[in-house]
């Protein structure tokens, strides 16, 4: 079982930054791919970026490629999200979620993904 609680967030203007963090407890977090999602208001959780559980392997969604990064350190057990040039499209809360199965890809479907953190709120002003 993974436990994961989220920091970071908040209010920004467009074009500036802000960093994400989840911090996990549990003995699987290593092993686990992990993902973050958000989700607008009156629309559906989206995937945005995600992580092998090794780390080596990173994808991301078309509208955040170039501008965020993902990165995990499995000795800490943290996943990190680095937003840069944020965009007012970018609100929404953010969600940190460990993947269900062991020792595979990040997967972009929600379905996929067992533990969640409690979400953040990001806000990018006009």
């Amino acid at each position: 079982q993974v436990q994961l609680v989220q920091s970071g967030g908040g209010l920004v203007p467009a074009g500036g930054s802000l960093r994400l963090s989840c911090a996990a407890s549990g003995s699987t977090f290593s092993s686990r791919a992990m993902g973050w999602f958000r989700q607008a208001p009156g629309k559906e959780r989206e995937f945005v970026s995600g992580v092998s559980w090794g780390g080596e392997t990173t994808h991301y969604t078309d509208s955040v490629k170039g501008r965020f990064t993902i990165s995990r350190n499995n000795n800490k057990k943290t996943v990190s999200l680095q937003m840069n040039s944020l965009k007012p499209e970018d609100t929404a809360v953010y969600y940190c979620a460990a993947q269900r199965n062991t020792f595979s890809a990040a997967s972009e479907n929600v379905l996929e993904y067992e533990y969640w953190g409690q979400g953040t709120q990001v806000t990018v002003s006009s």
